[in-house]
């Protein structure tokens, strides 16, 4: 017989940063164990996964922001994300027995009470959190529903080294895609991009010119934009696109990670008139609007990694004290794709 603790930790914001959060920023807090009720069940969380949009969910103002779906983050709040639970008990009608894996949004804490409607059933078998948690279902979803990669195309993927970068590049190579690029920070993952993910190029930002490094790794230009970042990434690929091309915005980490402190506005100067005479389409995205685009993509994840493999990104930490740190290393560019802590 399984004997489970009588209390559980969870991480709150003890106050809000100024700039990068640190995990002085936050307390490991030991509540007693979630009393589930008739509608709800039971999980022991085993995974969940960091994400720096909550460094601009826990900034001032961040309850007027709309159309985000990450609730705001105040105070005494215990933070929240994409978990990976083992069922501990369940209403009987529910038809999920002790041992089921279950994914859910009640990461950051041990325990926890979810709602039956806000679980899925995992397949049984062994689980990869990283192709549960990780962001390749957002990449997949950009590439086929917010654009389509076409045969040929040159696709850049900025913040390449990133959550939905790193699998952005894959999939667009597997997608069609002749040429893909991407950029980061560091000219270490730059060569770790090349060999490990497949990049043709990649440009390290720095004191030149992104409009500049674009061109010389793209000089027939780009067709396919994934922007993560927003700022002089995008005011560059304008300046590159060909005829025809098509961005899909999926972030703007130029808000989310500026070093005064995240906020809501992204401001970017466009030539609108390059828009109107390359005939271009920028499109706005979000892949919580394409769920169906989940389980399609776990289909063809399995596909490709039969077929020379896929790169699954993920940087992992251990234990719930490790949670404040990762987030903190996620901010500030040190981490590779998926970040997510283990319990």
């Amino acid at each position: 017989m399984i004997v489970h603790p009588l209390t559980s930790r969870e991480v709150k914001l003890a106050r809000r940063p100024d700039e990068t959060p640190r995990p002085e920023h936050f307390e490991i807090v030991t509540s007693p164990m979630p009393r589930p009720s008739a509608q709800e069940i039971l999980v022991r969380n085993r995974w969940f996964r960091i994400s720096i949009s909550a460094r601009l969910m826990m900034s001032a103002g961040a309850e007027d922001i709309k159309g985000i779906p990450f609730p705001p983050i105040k105070p005494g709040d215990t933070l929240a994300d994409g978990a990976i639970g083992e069922v501990v008990s369940a209403p009987s009608e529910s038809g999920l027995q002790p041992g089921d894996f279950v994914s859910h949004h009640c990461g950051w804490r041990e325990y926890a009470a979810v709602p039956l409607n806000q679980c899925v059933l995992l397949p049984s078998g062994p689980v990869n959190p990283v192709a549960y948690l990780g962001h390749g279902w957002t990449a997949y979803a950009a590439l086929t529903r917010g654009v389509q990669v076409r045969q040929g195309d040159t696709v850049f993927v900025s913040s390449g080294a990133g959550a939905i970068g790193s699998m952005a590049g894959q999939i667009a190579r597997r997608l069609g895609a002749a040429r893909v690029i991407g950029s980061t920070t560091s000219h270490t993952k730059a060569e770790w991009m090349k060999t490990a993910l497949g990049y043709d190029a990649v440009i390290v930002i720095g004191s030149t010119p992104i409009a500049e490094l674009l061109a010389d790794a793209a000089p027939e230009g780009i067709d396919v934009y994934v922007d993560i970042v927003g700022g002089e990434h995008l005011q560059a690929a304008v300046e590159v696109a060909r005829q025809g091309a098509r961005f899909v915005l999926l972030g703007a980490l130029t808000a989310e990670l500026a070093a005064k402190g995240a906020t809501k506005v992204a401001p970017v100067e466009l030539d609108s008139f390059q828009l109107i005479i390359k005939g271009m389409t920028l499109r706005g995205y979000s892949a919580d609007n394409d769920p169906d685009a989940f389980n399609e993509w776990l289909q063809h994840l399995d596909e490709w990694q039969q077929d020379n493999g896929i790169h699954l990104t993920s940087s992992k930490f251990t234990g719930i004290e490790s949670a404040p740190q990762a987030l903190h290393e996620a901010c500030l560019g040190r981490l590779k794709g998926l970040v997510y802590v283990e319990l």
